[in-house]
């Protein structure tokens, strides 16, 4: 389609497993995302999604 990108294709520009590229899909981290059947079509002009993960240590959590 034109305008689209398949998963295989953003990972492959943005340098990140298929599996990642789906699961950002997934938990909506790329906008303007559509789903065709079992497949996702992103938008070319998509932006790389972040992925931000927070660690909480020990001693700041309470207890």
């Amino acid at each position: 389609m034109e305008g689209f990108m398949t998963t295989k294709e953003a990972a492959e520009k943005w340098n990140l497993s298929i599996r990642q590229v789906q699961n950002h899909c997934k938990l909506g981290r790329i906008k303007g995302v559509q789903r065709v059947g079992t497949n996702y079509l992103i938008p070319t002009d998509a932006k790389k999604p972040t992925y931000v993960y927070i660690y909480e240590n020990e001693s700041t959590s309470e207890k």
